[in-house]
């Protein structure tokens, strides 16, 4: 099917390029609001061309036409269009077309409408969360550690040499170094391009200088040496490498102080939501150097920003430590990721060497060193790692389980003594992105939500992020309707809908049955907020991936619920996440609240715990090197558990009391 609005009402600057591209084959794209033109051949999609604009369009699948998330405006212009399935029929005679599926063929204007685009997401603010994020500053966390940064800037006055001291340079600079340090000659090396300007270096400098070490396991290296001066900085830097969010901290590594942090999405989102799609891009077009240029871009970029604004020099940072999950890391290194989706899973490396940054490209001192925190496997990265470091699992005493709740849902359980670690894919629906007006939790999301009857009808009251009309409803909001829809008998415990209900909310479409959330009239976007049967259902199986792998875990080891003493949730989903509503749902045991903690993003913390800490920096290697991984892909176990947890809450109430006593007769 096509979709046409003629270009005749294009501007005379247009039209100009309209004529000249013809004959080349070339047309030009302009995307509003954001008012970004771009040049593209023939026959590219309109979301090739939002990629090479370097503007983001809502996609779970990458642009393979499956999720049908990629809606815009066709405002000019004319295409060839795909048949899809995934528009309404209102929708189409409104010009809207599917990005992935709509080919280019003369100039266009095409409009990105609110509920596809992608805006600020929402500043951690649980006082929970910041404590753990917070942590550098924390002394209980602090303290099991010394705080001895990965590199360090030594200033040294050596003495000059002369007939009775005639100690070779280099020597004579081992031997100032250890003299402060403690360091043993044996336990130093020293690059060629630093040992070949050496002479020139101490001479000019009258015998004074500036020399920077770093760690490299049981060596030390002398990375660099300047001219000398007290004041020279030594800075670092802290990166949670996210598969949605990048987050970069500076760190004062004389003072242990932050200076400051900044965040940005990850722009490899324009591949796929996941990592998974990410992968399968980079192999079906050859594109590994591409995804890794987006990472270290957007890397160089936060870095840039954070140099600018404190005022900084780039050549004063002489450390980066990287955590992110396991294809992350790959994509970071340009390392092949293809292995980890494919049977048995072997990921290239879990202990990556230290190397120079500027190997990858990351702009810092040229000589800068970057360091990885390890992974564990395949589905089980080094963000579990740092976030398991940061929050002393290794050396807890009593039983500890540990959440990262995202499109991958990590699970570690254990204590001191053993610790044990699985994954399982929860797919997208707890960030709003396979829910039909879901979204990322950005301006306009509704992150809190309830409905309560009155005089026989339904009403329903939210709250959205930065409390403007809603745009789309987030995780956390999601998770707070399905509980609410249940404890309301809207729907069962199956999670479908009650028909018998007379309320106008609910309503069937051609696609099933819905209810709806918002009004069109209060929404910001120009349709009804609604949450349907298909989406209920996606979070079923969403939630009960996250239950089955605790449970599995726990069963493994011959546990209950009721031997878990401390419960961790871990990433941004986790910082706004309503308890009882968890609870309610079935995607978190059944205990005690004062047990659960949200601890905001453990990866970054843990990240920035070892770039200050040499010692906290070999206890990651320690954790991952001692963590067992359970591999819930084969295992009949973790199927029976995840088939008995598509239930609100589960099959056996009776591991829900407390959801028995709330739902009552409904049970």
């Amino acid at each position: 099917m096509c979709n046409s609005s003629k270009s005749d009402n294009l501007s005379p600057a247009s039209n100009d390029a309209s004529s000249n591209s013809s004959n080349s084959q070339t047309f030009k794209v302009t995307f509003l609001p954001y008012d970004k033109t771009v040049s593209v051949e023939k026959g590219t999609t309109v979301f090739e061309a939002a990629n090479k604009a370097n503007i983001y369009i809502n996609s779970i699948c990458g642009g393979d036409g499956i999720c049908g998330k990629c809606k815009v405006i066709l405002d000019k212009g004319d295409v060839d269009s795909a048949p899809t399935t995934n528009l309404k029929r209102e929708e189409i005679q409104s010009n809207y077309i599917l990005a992935c599926g709509a080919k280019v063929k003369e100039d266009l204007q095409v409009l990105i409408p609110t509920e596809s685009r992608l805006e600020g997401s929402k500043i951690l603010s649980d006082e929970d969360a910041r404590r753990f994020v917070s942590a550098l500053s924390d002394e209980e966390v602090s303290s099991r550690f010394k705080l001895e940064p990965l590199t360090k800037r030594i200033y040294l006055e050596l003495n000059l040499p002369s007939m009775d001291d005639n100690a070779a340079d280099h020597e004579r600079l081992y031997y100032a170094i250890s003299e402060k340090t403690g360091f043993e000659n044996g336990t130093t090396q020293t690059g060629y391009k630093v040992l070949q300007t050496l002479p020139d270096v101490l001479r000019k400098n009258n015998w004074k200088v500036n020399c920077t070490i770093g760690h490299r396991g049981k060596i030390s290296e002398l990375v660099e040496i300047l001219p000398g001066d007290e004041k020279c900085e030594n800075i670092g830097v802290a990166v949670d490498v996210g598969t949605t969010t990048i987050v970069a901290h500076l760190i004062d590594l004389k003072t242990l102080k932050p200076i400051g942090s900044e965040a940005t999405y990850n722009s490899q989102m324009k591949y796929g939501e996941d990592y998974i799609q990410r992968i399968i891009y980079s192999m079906q077009n050859e594109a590994l150097e591409e995804m890794q240029s987006s990472v270290v871009n957007d890397i160089n970029g936060l870095i840039n920003l954070l140099v600018t604004n404190h005022s900084k020099n780039l050549h004063d940072i002489t450390a980066i430590v990287c955590a992110g999950n396991t294809a992350m890391t790959h994509f970071l290194l340009a390392l092949d990721p293809s292995n980890i989706r494919k049977e048995p899973y072997v990921p290239t490396a879990n202990n990556i060497p230290v190397l120079r940054a500027a190997e990858v490209g990351i702009a810092i001192n040229k000589r800068g060193l970057l360091y990885t925190l390890p992974s564990v496997a395949a589905f089980v990265g080094s963000d579990i790692t740092a976030g398991a470091l940061i929050l002393g699992l290794c050396d807890a005493e009593e039983l500890t389980l540990f959440i990262d709740i995202g499109t991958n849902g990590e699970v570690v359980l254990g204590n001191k003594d053993w610790m044990m670690c699985c994954s399982a894919s929860a797919g997208p629906s707890f960030e709003g992105s396979d829910v039909s007006h879901g979204m990322r939790a950005a301006r306009g999301a509704i992150e809190k939500i309830s409905i309560s009857k009155n005089n026989d009808k339904f009403d329903v009251e939210y709250k959205t992020i930065d409390e403007v009309k809603p745009r789309g409803i987030c995780g956390s909001g999601l998770l707070d309707c399905v509980a609410t829809l249940v404890r309301n008998g809207i729907i069962d415990r199956t999670g479908k809908f009650q028909k018998d209900i007379n309320d106008d909310r609910l309503r069937k479409t051609e696609d099933g049955y819905e209810f709806v959330l918002v009004w069109e009239k209060d929404a910001e976007i120009k349709a009804d907020i609604v949450i349907t049967q298909a989406d209920i259902s996606n979070l079923i199986r969403s939630k009960a991936a996250i239950y089955a792998s605790v449970s599995t875990l726990l069963k493994s080891m011959e546990m209950s619920v009721n031997d878990i003493e401390k419960i961790y949730i871990a990433g941004g989903f986790g910082n706004y996440l309503d308890i009882r509503s968890a609870i309610t749902i079935g995607m978190l045991p059944d205990t005690d609240h004062s047990k659960i903690s949200f601890v905001g993003n453990t990866s970054a913390a843990g990240a920035k715990l070892a770039l200050i800490s040499k010692e906290a920096f070999e206890k990651a290697n320690d954790i991952a090197a001692g963590m067992t991984y359970f591999d819930l892909m084969c295992n009949n176990k973790f199927m029976d558990e995840f088939m008995s947890s598509n239930f609100l809450p589960h099959t056996n109430v009776d591991e829900f009391p407390s959801v028995l006593a709330e739902l009552g007769a409904t049970a």
